[in-house]
């Protein structure tokens, strides 16, 4: 069995309420699966000697009282005894919504390689041996106490086999967070808002989506410039070439939500606004994957942080790879255009507690942070939710502004269409790109994107273009090429990921985490480990429940209940890395993308600095509790009563003995996968510029090397990692690739008329 068979179980991921709810296992796989299930997020249970289910964590009078008082002592909204009994109670097997969430999110996001790897660890943990050699006891798994139960599950954690590695991690990630989505009593007794306080909803402009009627002859639309992707990229070239007067078709295979609909649930964002309903994950399941999905892309679910791109980079690109323009005033006027049509400041930014702890320990310990311009027009935007959308419609992103101002210019639109092909003219030798064919899929009847095929229209579209911009994306734009027969050994090497590990402070305060901006602050004093601009970059985080907290360790059921009520209290941090060291995105056999990446030990050690210094700012600002996501470290907790001396003598701060031990031992244990959880909301570099075609797979104008007519502009392209977040970075190189393609179209144009005369 390898590691890999169900890294694609998308633990995050939730499909639609009416998408395919078949039982994707036997019924004694299925149960075996739910008891698992149990495990991570068991019913809990004080002892009784009547009490034999084993499907039931049964603990003392002593330690469960133990456990209720420490919440009612630590919690600023502490529950009544009978909710909190009612929370410790409930597990996933008795929660109709969790079993169909995870019986959907099986059935409509998993690889079928990965189900049949479930489905072979199941289907062995009911025979005699297979349970001997998987678990050390020929007892099925299900029929075991919940108390051995946990004991198997964390030997996987620590066994010398990938395979139950990846079992172990898998498991407890989507037991995790398909719990945190579907629980009964999380949100009431953890105080978590899913909308955002002092909500008002925003205006939004009116698309105008082109329509396909029904047939099996394919559509035929002409264009001058068609444009694949809505995102950063693709909007930013949209914008600048309609208003210069060319016929521009943005075509994007997901759909468009409006302010109303947004905000949108956990659940439903998973589905609606991201890739592979949620998460993606390399191939040796190290590093979950985020990325935007959704009309606007990356734009509509990021959290407004507009950093330009640093001059040490620039350095890099300009003078180690010899693309001279990202040295030139031309460039900077590219990034301050794109900043102005946002309106990015830092003015009215109100940091919350999470950014204030990051700015005030950076201060404390002499570090170097700052605030983090923001995308918002200048307006004061405290919208903690806005990874799932902006309901504000605050947000300057492409579907608030680059998009619309598109549209007034003169651009089509067109949602629903996934790309097949670029469509390619080789009669004079030469593969010039005249045109892009695939599959557009219509809204159903009442205006929804789920359902059968067979209630929506769905049908080949081709359309015919001067000019093909690819902007899908980092995951999908090397893909497309490679799809479209291009044979260039770079495309979709050279991927950068921008691998993070977190740091949770547990704090006195009401923190109320998921309100107020997700990242307006950042430390910088890391940034330049190696004296060549990699290292680490320290951020806020966001908040929301499960986004944030299936990341966190878990060590037993009981544990991790008790640290997910503590959410109202805990500050989470990144330490995002800028990473030398790459990987690539290649097709699988249905041709959609798969990762090859794993994090380098010179990028996990740079991680590494960033956590303690984390953990050091935690510890200035007071946090009671600090945990970093690192399996097998045990959270340091602060002692009550060595703060109370600190007044009778020296304030030994972060040198304090035990903070110090704690920090060795961290270092000690280290992030090696799969001990270290990474995830990434970066992703670049897959079609990387060069100004050789051996060493890339664009020009420094973005024509893809070999071809005509075809370009690539969007994070993909990206010679090496940015360092910051990526979004300023890439709409500052796709205005200036658009304006070039404008320009050639003008010329062409001039040509035709001159000839004709």
């Amino acid at each position: 069995m390898a590691t890999t068979e169900i890294e694609a179980l998308a633990p995050f991921a939730t499909p639609p309420p009416d998408g395919p709810t078949e039982l994707p296992f036997s019924e004694l796989q299925w149960t075996t699966l739910l008891a698992i299930m149990d495990t991570v997020i068991p019913s809990v249970r004080r002892d009784t000697k009547t009490n034999n289910n084993v499907n039931q964590l049964t603990i003392s009078d002593i330690e469960y009282n133990k456990t209720v008082n420490h919440l009612k002592k630590t919690l600023v909204n502490s529950p009544d005894s009978e909710s909190l009994d009612e929370y410790l109670g409930e597990k996933p097997s008795d929660n109709p919504r969790f079993q169909a969430l995870l019986q959907r999110t099986l059935s409509s996001f998993a690889r079928d390689d990965a189900k049949q790897g479930l489905s072979l660890v199941l289907t062995t943990l009911n025979t005699r041996v297979g349970s001997l050699m998987l678990t050390g006891y020929a007892t099925p798994f299900q029929d075991q106490p919940v108390h051995i139960r946990q004991t198997i599950l964390d030997g996987w954690r620590v066994s010398y086999l990938p395979p139950l590695n990846a079992i172990h991690k898998q498991m407890t990630l989507v037991g995790k967070s398909l719990w945190l989505k579907t629980s009964p009593t999380y949100h009431r007794l953890s105080g978590y808002t899913p909308i955002p306080n002092h909500y008002k909803l925003g205006s939004h402009y009116e698309y105008d989506f082109l329509q396909f009627p029904a047939g099996s002859e394919p559509e035929v639309v002409e264009a001058d410039v068609v444009i694949v992707g809505s995102g950063c990229g693709g909007a930013v070239c949209a914008k600048n070439l309609a208003e210069a007067g060319h016929r521009v078709l943005v075509a994007d295979k997901s759909y468009y939500y409006p302010p109303e609909r947004l905000p949108m649930s956990e659940e439903q964002g998973g589905i609606h606004l991201f890739e592979n309903g949620g998460i993606e994950m390399t191939d040796d399941g190290s590093v979950g994957i985020i990325a935007g999905s959704t009309w606007g892309g990356g734009g509509t679910v990021n959290w407004s942080a507009s950093l330009q791109t640093q001059g040490f980079v620039r350095k890099e690109w300009a003078q180690d790879r010899g693309l001279t323009f990202f040295e030139t005033a031309e460039y900077q006027n590219c990034l301050d255009r794109v900043c102005h049509r946002m309106g990015v400041s830092t003015e009215h930014i109100h940091h919350n507690h999470g950014n204030e702890v990051l700015l005030e320990g950076s201060r404390k310990l002499g570090y170097n942070a700052k605030a983090v311009p923001q995308n918002t027009g200048g307006a004061r935007h405290d919208c903690g939710h806005c990874t799932l959308g902006c309901g504000a419609a605050l947000k300057q992103g492409p579907v608030v502004s680059w998009l619309p101002d598109a549209a007034k210019a003169g651009a089509k639109f067109v949602e629903g269409f996934k790309i097949e092909r670029v469509l390619f003219d080789d009669s004079n030798g030469r593969k010039k790109a005249v045109g892009v064919e695939g599959i557009w899929t219509s809204r159903n009847k009442n205006g929804g994107v789920d359902g059968p095929a067979s209630e929506r229209t769905v049908k080949k579209v081709i359309v015919r273009a001067k000019k093909v911009i690819i902007s899908c994306g980092t995951l999908w734009s090397p893909i497309v090429l490679m799809n479209s027969g291009l044979k260039n050994k770079q495309i979709g090497r050279n991927l950068h990921l921008h691998p993070v590990n977190l740091i949770a402070g547990v704090f006195k305060e009401d923190v109320r985490p998921w309100e107020g901006g997700i990242l307006t602050s950042v430390c910088s004093s890391f940034e330049d480990l190696d004296g060549h601009g990699h290292g680490v970059k320290l951020e806020a985080t966001c908040m929301l429940p499960s986004w944030f907290l299936p990341l966190m360790n878990w060590n037993n059921g009981l544990d991790y209940k008790t640290q997910a009520l503590k959410l109202r209290h805990t500050n989470g941090y990144i330490s995002i890395c800028r990473d030398r060291d790459t990987g690539r995105v290649y097709p699988d056999p249905s041709g959609v993308p798969r990762f090859q990446y794993t994090p380098s030990a010179f990028d996990r050690a740079h991680i590494i600095e960033g956590l303690v210094a984390l953990a050091k700012i935690c510890y200035v600002t007071g946090a009671t509790e600090i945990h970093a996501t690192i399996q097998g470290l045990k959270p340091f907790i602060r002692d009550p009563d060595e703060d109370s001396t600190v007044e009778e003598q020296e304030d030994p701060g972060v040198t304090n003995p035990r903070f110090t031990e704690w920090l060795k031992e961290l270092r000690r244990i280290g992030n090696k996968p799969p001990t270290g959880t990474f995830a990434c909301a970066h992703q670049m570099g897959s079609n990387r510029m060069s100004v050789r075609p051996q060493d890339g797979v664009v020009d420094p104008k973005g024509k893809v090397w070999g071809t005509e007519d075809l370009y690539v502009s969007d994070a993909s392209i990206f010679p090496s990692a940015s360092g910051v977040n990526p979004m300023v970075t890439n709409m500052a190189i796709s205005d200036w690739i658009s304006r070039g393609i404008s320009k050639e179209l003008k010329s062409t144009k001039g040509n035709l008329v001159e000839s004709r005369l």
